[in-house]
């Protein structure tokens, strides 16, 4: 589990374009060319993925998806290691929930995502898939914390209804 956490790292410091590597025209560089530009698509076809924050236009993901935006300024700040530990060990529950988790860990690059939700320092944002952010904490956060955050929403509540999803984390 240590070294699946050290390679997350190691590929959310690499800019995007290096995360599709392959050998030219192969079908699977191909396939994933086609998902390099599209966020949504390729949390969709990986949901226990892991996104970065690079290119990620949130409004995509609305009524699709929970983005769960893990922040930090570096992809080694404790909290951050802390975090992806914790979501790593029960990403399962987490797709179940349609959650998307997206880690931004370079300030520097300003993307979209952090200019929209702002964060300072390290930050776990959960928003729901009408957009709106349910959940907002300065330290890492089970996932069990995090899948009970999700269960209270009224959206959720719908989706339990209409039968929808896992069952929820009492």
């Amino acid at each position: 589990m240590i070294h699946a956490l050290a390679a997350l790292l190691i590929l959310l410091a690499a800019p995007q374009a290096a995360l599709a590597q392959d050998l030219p025209g192969s079908e699977a560089s191909q396939s994933e060319a086609g998902l390099a530009g599209d966020p949504v698509a390729m949390w969709q076809a990986e949901p226990t993925g892991v996104l970065s924050a690079e290119g990620v236009d949130l409004a995509a993901f609305r009524y699709l998806a929970r983005p769960l935006v893990v922040f930090g300024d570096s992809p080694l700040q404790p909290q951050v290691v802390e975090q992806l530990r914790l979501i790593e060990r029960e990403i399962g529950d987490l797709a179940g929930r349609d959650v998307a988790v997206i880690v931004d860990t370079d300030p520097s690059a300003r993307s979209a995502v952090r200019q929209a939700l702002r964060p300072r320092g390290f930050a776990l944002v959960l928003l729901d898939k009408d957009g709106r952010v349910t959940l907002r904490r300065p330290a890492p956060l089970s996932v069990r914390e995090i899948a009970r955050a999700i269960d209270r929403t009224p959206l959720r509540r719908e989706e339990l209804r209409n039968g929808a999803g896992d069952e929820p984390i009492n």
